[in-house]
């Protein structure tokens, strides 16, 4: 994903000399062949993330399309006051990019880890968020980013990340994608966690489950029409996320079922309940020791689906 973004950054600002790209001490090794390209359109600030927020801000007032790169967990905690008065209260023409989303930070514990991000960003007014699951989607979000007129938070995995997309398909954001229709259980997730969740549904296809599967890769402005129809057609829903279920994914979608009165779809958040990551290791061990391994999914679908 990482990667991706950085390449369709580097072509961005190719075509267009006002995006700049901005780094606070992180990330300036992946970024030699933009700096060396585009001198002048790259800015390292050093570990001051907040600064670097409010200087984005004001460049924007001033014509210039900053995306300003850095780990999640800094950029929307350590910085939320700026990203909150300066960027989004102004409605300035901002790109943040959040690398290092959900446990992939997996060995440096629950400091690193971004997963409160989606709670804390949903929070703000005039914001768009994007969660994509796999490179292709990486490059699609970063370009429709950059066409978007007002504050913009993209949530990245690192390198690494398995593809979830086969084939290219039509990027439409706020829209989500149908990955897999089925007539018993929707699961909507977001972001890298995808894979596992699509791993979980070929499980649940070999055991005789039918799995709507949906990757909502906008979650703001969140696409209610989808939810609603996967509401009516399976009658059962379940949300996957590498994430707090407060206020995330999990909260947005129940948001949408609430407001959709009367409903009688089952529905159930997955993801961390009301507590921090736990443990250290690899990124895999730490969705199994979270409770997010593709076995732990399958077995969340199964108990749903059982409790008709």
């Amino acid at each position: 994903m990482r990667n991706a973004y950085l390449e369709a950054l580097y072509d961005l600002a190719a075509d267009n000399k006002q995006i700049l790209a901005l780094v606070a001490d992180n990330g300036a090794i992946v970024y030699d062949k933009f700096r060396r390209d585009f001198p002048s359109q790259f800015i390292n600030f050093g570990i001051s993330e907040a600064n670097m927020v409010s200087v984005a801000a004001g460049m924007a007032s001033c014509g210039k399309i900053p995306f300003v790169y850095t780990i999640s967990c800094f950029i929307t905690y350590r910085a939320f006051e700026q990203v909150r008065n300066d960027v989004c209260l102004q409605k300035m023409n901002v790109k943040l990019v959040g690398i290092g989303v959900g446990f992939v930070y997996s060995n440096l514990g629950p400091t690193h880890h971004a997963t409160e991000d989606m709670a804390v960003m949903r929070s703000l007014p005039n914001i768009t968020i994007f969660s994509p699951a796999d490179r292709m989607e990486s490059r699609k979000i970063t370009m429709a980013a950059a066409e978007i007129d007002g504050p913009v938070y993209i949530r990245l995995a690192t390198g690494g990340s398995p593809d979830v997309y086969e084939e290219d398909y039509k990027f439409t954001p706020g829209r989500g994608v149908v990955l897999q229709d089925g007539s018993e259980l929707t699961i909507i997730t977001t972001g890298s966690i995808t894979h596992e969740v699509k791993r979980a549904v070929r499980e649940m296809s070999d055991l005789g489950i039918s799995v709507r599967l949906v990757n909502m890769h906008t979650l703001k402005p969140i696409d209610k029409d989808i939810i609603l129809e996967s509401a009516e057609k399976t009658k059962a829903i379940l949300t996957v996320e590498e994430h707090t279920i407060l206020g995330g994914l999990g909260g947005a979608v129940a948001e949408v079922l609430a407001e959709a009165r009367p409903s009688s779809v089952r529905f159930k958040r997955m993801g961390l309940d009301n507590h921090f990551p736990v443990g250290y290791g690899s990124y895999q061990d730490i969705k199994q020791m979270n409770g997010l391994s593709m076995e732990a999914i399958v077995e969340q679908a199964k108990e749903l689906m059982r409790n008709k």
